[in-house]
């Protein structure tokens, strides 16, 4: 049990739900704070929902800047379905004689000397409206100003202690506009939070922010993926397994096929893994529908999420085979997720794993397919580690995950698969095609399964109206994997 600390600062939510995970609650109020990013990173959209969300707590807020103008930041808000209403807006622009080469502009501590005339005019605002949160942007109109970077870095300490004393949480904007990264500026502030945006080779932009320094407090360090919707900023935190966990009943769950059940020593255990392996066309995704199925049969949740196969596609294809499930969120049904590949980042489809567990109880988890889910974010790095933390985040909260992972080839033993994610999961089912008495059949075994025993035969796997059906073991067979088996003489 943790204790709460009496004598932690007061925070100041961003308004960001995702965010505020990350910062712990939120910035720490009365405090500096550097937002850098190139242009189009979401600076603006970020500082405004802070100061809409200030607006909500009845806290006074300004938007001071130097760069767009009124209108445009009224209309950006508009995008988003927000109303500025509430906060006060100072459009600041430099005028000609401050952009003058030889224009003297100094910058000293407020209390001794005379401001130059444009910082004069920003900090008089602030001390006519008395805000507790202030935005400016954005500094690269002060560095134009300054003109050198110790006039600049003098300025930026004024503007800190100009703000010491007053009760009031300030965001500084950088766009990186200056020829070299301004390490300086960095080590003012009392926390720095810098958004990066990139383009794939393929499909839509992908962001993600980090939160470089935060001083006093502690945040979840890394890279988050976050996208810019209708709204404003969604963030995914970075999923950590070890922060998250639940009671839950241990025991297997049933497919509803009794011979596929027996192959898996039961079924598969709740809170574990189960990786189905094999060729396109073997059955594998038939069988992980099967299991939602019949999770949502028992009444409980399950969600399917199809990388690969339309929708469409698939409720057809399993209504052909007798299943019948009800879509929905709730449970006793099933929810279908068509995952569009070029437009999700890895954040994303995390986050809308752990919304389906933590917000609508899902206890079974279908991912259709591995493939499509690896090859969908080519250019990202390390999504086998994620996927680790995501199955053991999903083990944690007693939820049954189930895997779809294609193999190339269609016969034979040397069939090959895009990734090896074998090692990840509790249990393995193999399919295989194989050759017999003029057709082509299916076969289907268990070759790993850490929670406990299971059935070390070979059954025939069928697919008909009525379902799924397996054969009796294939004991008068021998070589089944090889994709041309040999028939085994009975003896007496």
């Amino acid at each position: 049990m943790q204790h709460k600390n009496n004598d932690a600062p007061a925070r100041s939510a961003t308004g960001i739900a995702g965010l505020d995970d990350i910062l712990g609650g939120g910035l720490i109020a009365q405090r500096i704070y550097l937002l850098e990013g190139d242009p189009g990173a979401g600076k603006t959209t970020l500082s405004l929902q802070y100061l809409l969300e200030g607006v909500k707590k009845g806290e006074k807020c300004l938007y001071v800047t130097l760069s767009e103008t009124k209108e445009e930041l009224i209309a950006g808000a508009q995008s988003h379905g927000w109303s500025l209403d509430g906060i006060e807006i100072m459009e600041m622009t430099a005028d000609e004689a401050d952009l003058d080469g030889d224009a003297q502009v100094t910058m000293f501590s407020p209390s001794e000397v005379e401001l130059a005339s444009t910082t004069k005019r920003v900090l008089d605002a602030v001390a006519q409206v008395n805000p507790s949160r202030v935005v400016f942007d954005s500094l690269s109109e002060f560095r134009l100003l300054a003109q050198s970077s110790l006039r600049y870095r003098r300025q930026i300490l004024a503007l800190k202690h100009f703000f010491i004393g007053r009760k009031c949480t300030v965001l500084l904007l950088d766009d990186h506009t200056s020829e070299s990264s301004d390490l300086q500026l960095q080590s003012i502030a009392h926390g720095v939070v810098s958004l990066e945006q990139s383009a794939p080779l393929y499909g839509a932009a992908r962001r993600r922010l980090r939160i470089i320094k935060l001083r006093g407090a502690n945040y979840r360090g890394g890279f988050h993926d976050f996208s810019i919707q209708h709204g404003g900023l969604v963030v995914h935190p970075r999923l950590v397994a070890a922060e998250h966990g639940a009671d839950f009943s241990r025991g297997s769950i049933k497919s509803g096929v009794t011979p596929l059940d027996s192959l898996l020593g039961g079924g598969p255990e709740r809170g574990t893994s189960t990786l189905l392996l094999g060729p396109a066309g073997s059955g594998k995704s038939t069988i992980a529908v099967q299991y939602a199925v019949a999770a949502a049969e028992r009444g409980d949740h399950a969600i399917i999420c199809a990388f690969d196969e339309s929708l469409r596609s698939l409720e057809t294809r399993t209504a052909a085979l007798g299943i019948k499930f009800k879509e929905g969120t709730k449970a006793g049904q099933v929810t279908l997720r068509q995952i569009d590949p070029a437009e999700l980042s890895p954040g994303e489809f995390v986050d809308l794993i752990r919304n389906s567990v933590e917000r609508d109880n899902a206890k079974v988890i279908v991912i259709d397919s591995l493939n499509g889910y690896l090859n969908s974010m080519p250019d990202e790095q390390f999504l086998v580690n994620q996927l680790h933390e995501l199955l053991s985040y999903l083990g944690r909260r007693g939820v049954t995950t189930i895997m779809v992972a294609a193999q190339h080839g269609l016969m034979g033993s040397n069939m090959i698969s895009p990734v090896d994610t074998s090692y990840l999961a509790d249990s393995v089912v193999l399919l295989r095609f194989f050759e017999h008495a003029g057709k082509v059949k299916k076969a289907i075994s268990v070759v790993k399964k850490r929670s406990g025993p299971h059935e070390e035969s070979i059954r025939e796997l069928r697919f008909s109206s009525k379902g799924i059906e397996l054969s009796e073991p294939l004991d008068q067979l021998r070589g089944v994997m090889t994709g041309v088996p040999v028939e085994v003489e009975k003896r007496p």
